[in-house]
């Protein structure tokens, strides 16, 4: 590991045993003659000076070991230096881009510990001591890989090819947010580690890409293309596999699994063409790049609309449409609290009927809102159909925090808001849920309602199903991060201080299928949101069912 530091490892006491033996080698130079002797002999003496000469050069080279240890750390020093002078100016600015989230969570999980594996070859307390306090709050395996999958996932839904991502080229910005060779292979590795071979292969081209251009790295080319070669495999491109075999073996004839790989590949291949009655044809000359292989299916079926709608497109906003979306005053059926001061709300899809209300929060509710939920944030949960207990899903990727009224007079007077305005009671409501999106943070398409196959979803909180949900926005998203509904194509983009509110169930208290929605992936920025599940208990007077099942 230490090689990445550029540095062999030198303990301490691999320095002792150093010394120890050259004083040993004069020693048995010593032990060869009598004391006499050993003062008379000039030959001998000769010999303990030429002895002596190569121990003080034994004694420079460890000088020279510890001298770029320290240099290295020095080096390391000085980057980190620069990095975090521009990170903490900003650390939400830094952080809203994805590479540098990504780039962190492995900076601290992998290349930190092997600078204290270096530092450790000649113990510092002092800093042995931070890193032992530290430690504790630092990412691990699981956080890396994460922050990896949450790239590639960016990466499928806004359609970005790994040169894109390696070269700080996102949608609206360019930086200096760089991917090296081994963070590419690292991406590929991770992608590798979990079959995800579709990946795998993007990224292990990307890091062939820039070694074959001329960049540093660790690795080594025969290992970018042994991982390559067999993820290219997997895809079913033989053709393509052999190629990037016969290019491992030309570098390396004696790596035993690319010799049998290549063997194995090679009869695979011209079996399939005999059984077909096909000619050979050589492997492809075009680079391979996003699009060159399809994307495996998963376990979502509107996965291209979803993803389409996220990127902007299949939008199906029209004239017609657009005609009878109108914005107004909202005073709550005159309430008093509203009388004087309604808000403005605007229509942004006509059936279901979903509007956005602006000015919902202020910039200084917003900030008191984060202050009370940042020392709270969790793995954001969803609720098991089955059981109704709260758990994590790969599927929703967030932190959340739940906030009281009690908390502060803030959350308070936000939920008797959300009353005042939507004429809903909100006493049977769930608590303000704040949740924050960072790199790569979604919510895959779901409902907010619980359907029919599973009744016990909300039986502990007694309060009925999720009749409406209200959803502020509290900050605005650089890129990325649009609430959308792929069944009827509609996408609502963040906007700082507004909310957005549509009702789950029709006044039957049946579910209204239509509001499936989902939360894109944070391409770019930060995206916070804070949201009240409000339930039906309590609405039976002000919401009361209607005359058919769909009213």
């Amino acid at each position: 590991m230490l090689s990445r530091l550029g540095i062999s490892k030198v303990t301490g006491r691999d320095t002792m045993r150093i010394l120890w033996a050259l004083l040993c080698c004069c020693c048995c130079c010593c032990c060869w003659t009598t004391q006499a002797e050993i003062f008379t002999s000039i030959a001998q003496m000769t010999d303990l000076i030429f002895t002596e000469k190569e121990l003080v050069q034994s004694l420079r080279e460890y000088i020279k070991a510890e001298e770029v240890k320290l240099a290295a750390v020095k080096s390391w020093a000085n980057k980190l230096d620069d990095l975090t002078r521009v990170s903490t100016s900003d650390p939400e600015g830094y952080l809203a881009h994805p590479v540098n989230a990504y780039k962190l969570m492995k900076r601290l999980n992998t290349e930190w510990s092997d600078l204290e594996s270096l530092v450790l070859q000649n113990p510092s307390e002092g800093f042995i001591s931070n890193m032992s306090v530290h430690r504790q709050y630092f990412p691990d395996e699981e956080d890396e890989t994460g922050a990896a999958k949450a790239l590639m996932r960016l990466q499928d839904t806004y359609q970005l090819d790994s040169e894109a991502f390696s070269r700080g080229k996102l949608p609206g910005m360019h930086s200096n947010a760089l991917l090296t060779v081994d963070d590419c292979f690292d991406m590929g590795k991770t992608a590798y580690n979990d079959a995800d071979y579709y990946h795998a292969v993007l990224w292990m081209q990307q890091a062939l890409k820039q070694l074959d251009a001329g960049e540093e790295a660790v690795v080594s080319k025969v290992d970018i293309l042994d991982y390559l070669s067999y993820s290219v495999y997997q895809m079913g491109d033989l053709p393509r596999a052999i190629e990037l075999t016969r290019r491992l073996v030309a570098i390396d004839s004696s790596h035993q699994r690319a010799g049998g790989n290549l063997r194995y590949f090679e009869r695979l291949l011209f079996k399939q063409l005999n059984e077909l009655n096909q000619a050979y044809q050589p492997a492809s000359e075009e680079p391979i790049q996003l699009g060159t292989y399809s994307r495996p299916k998963d376990h979502l079926p509107e996965r291209e609309a979803y993803e389409a709608l996220c990127r902007g497109e299949g939008l199906q906003m029209n004239e017609v449409r657009r005609s009878r979306l109108f914005c107004r005053y909202q005073d709550g059926n005159r309430n008093p609290r509203l009388l004087l001061k309604p808000i403005k709300e605007e229509d942004e899809w006509d059936s279901p009927h979903i509007v956005r209300y602006l000015n919902m929060l202020s910039d200084e509710e917003i900030e008191k809102i984060k202050e009370l939920a940042k020392p709270r944030l969790a793995r954001a949960t969803v609720r098991d159909p089955k059981t109704g207990v709260l758990t994590t899903a790969n599927y929703r990727v967030s932190k959340s925090a739940w906030l009281e009224g009690d908390d502060d007079p803030v959350i308070d007077r936000v939920n008797r808001r959300i009353q005042d305005i939507t004429g809903l009671a909100v006493d049977t409501a769930e608590l303000l849920q704040v949740a924050n999106y960072g790199v790569g943070g979604q919510y895959e398409p779901h409902y907010d309602f619980s359907r029919k196959d599973e009744p016990d979803a909300f039986k502990r909180l007694g309060t009925g199903n999720r009749v409406a949900t209200f959803l502020n926005y509290m900050s605005d998203v650089e890129a990325g991060g649009a609430t959308v509904f792929p069944d009827f194509g509609a996408a609502i983009w963040p906007r700082k201080g507004t909310a957005v509110f549509w009702y789950n169930l029709f006044k039957s208290g049946e579910g209204d299928y239509r509001t499936r929605h989902a939360a894109c992936p944070v391409l770019v920025g930060s995206k916070w949101v804070s949201n009240k599940w409000i339930h039906e208990r309590g609405q039976e007077f002000r919401r009361p069912c209607g005359l058919t099942e769909v009213d």
